[in-house]
C-alpha cells in the first residue's frame, strides 16, 4: 500500500485529490495539509511514502516545505501538483528535491500513474514539462545522438528521437509504431543505459 500526503490549500483540491486515491486498491490517503508548515509536521509523523505538494501556498511555500521534509527524512518522495508550469517553479522546486512535477489539468489517470511512479522510484513529469527539461538538457549538450552498443534497432531509433526531444506520441509518429510500443522501449533503454528518467536518458543519448 502507498501511503500518500496530500497539501494543498484549497480544500476542494484536496477532496477530490483524497477521493480519486482512495477510490485506488493500492493507494491510502494518511494526511492532509493547507500548508506547509504543517506538512512538514505530518510527512515527519505520519511517514508517508509520496506528498503530493502544491507550491504556492500562505506561510511555508511548497518549495520550502520540500526542501524541509526532505532535510528530515530523505526517502520521502515529493511530487509537485501544480498550477504553475512555469521555469520559476519548476527549477527550484527540483532543486529543493521533488522527484516530479505535474500539472494540475492532468488527467487523473497520469496523476494515479504519477503517485505510483514516484513511489518505486521513479521521476513523473507533466508531458509539457518534461518536454521542456529534454529539451533544454539537450541543446546544452553539443554533437549528435550516439549509436550504443546492445540496443536493438528499433530502440537505437527510439533513443535518437528522445535525445530530440520528442514526447512518446510525437516518437509513435515518427516511428508508425504503438505509443505503448514506445513506452516499452523507453522503458527498456533506462534499464539498459542505466537512466533513472527520460531526461537522463536524453543526456545519455548525447554522451553526457
Amino acid at each position: 500500500m502507498i501511503r500518500v500526503l496530500l497539501v494543498d490549500d484549497q480544500h476542494l483540491i484536496r477532496a477530490g485529490l483524497r477521493m480519486l486515491c482512495d477510490a485506488q486498491p493500492d493507494l491510502s490517503v494518511v494526511g492532509e495539509a493547507d500548508n506547509g508548515r504543517d506538512a512538514v509536521t505530518l510527512a515527519a509523523r505520519l511517514l508517508p511514502d509520496v506528498v503530493v505538494m502544491d507550491l504556492r501556498m500562505p506561510g511555508v511555500d511548497g518549495i520550502t516545505a520540500t526542501s524541509r521534509i526532505l532535510a528530515g527524512r530523505p526517502a520521502t518522495r515529493i511530487v509537485v501538483l501544480t498550477t504553475f508550469g512555469d521555469d520559476d517553479h519548476l527549477y527550484p522546486a527540483l532543486a529543493a528535491g521533488a522527484c516530479g512535477f505535474l500539472l494540475k489539468d492532468a488527467p487523473p489517470a497520469d496523476l494515479l500513474d504519477g503517485i505510483r511512479r514516484a513511489a518505486g522510484g521513479d521521476s513523473p513529469f507533466s508531458q509539457e514539462v518534461l518536454r521542456r527539461l529534454v529539451r533544454r538538457a539537450v541543446d546544452a549538450q553539443a554533437g549528435t545522438p550516439r549509436a550504443v552498443p546492445g540496443l536493438t534497432t528499433r530502440e537505437q531509433e527510439v533513443l535518437d528521437l528522445v535525445a530530440e526531444g520528442l514526447s512518446n506520441l510525437e516518437i509513435a509518429e515518427r516511428l508508425h509504431i504503438g505509443v505503448t510500443t514506445v513506452k516499452t522501449h523507453i522503458t527498456s533503454l533506462m534499464a539498459k543505459t542505466d537512466s533513472p528518467n527520460r531526461v537522463r536518458l536524453a543526456l545519455f543519448a548525447r554522451g553526457a
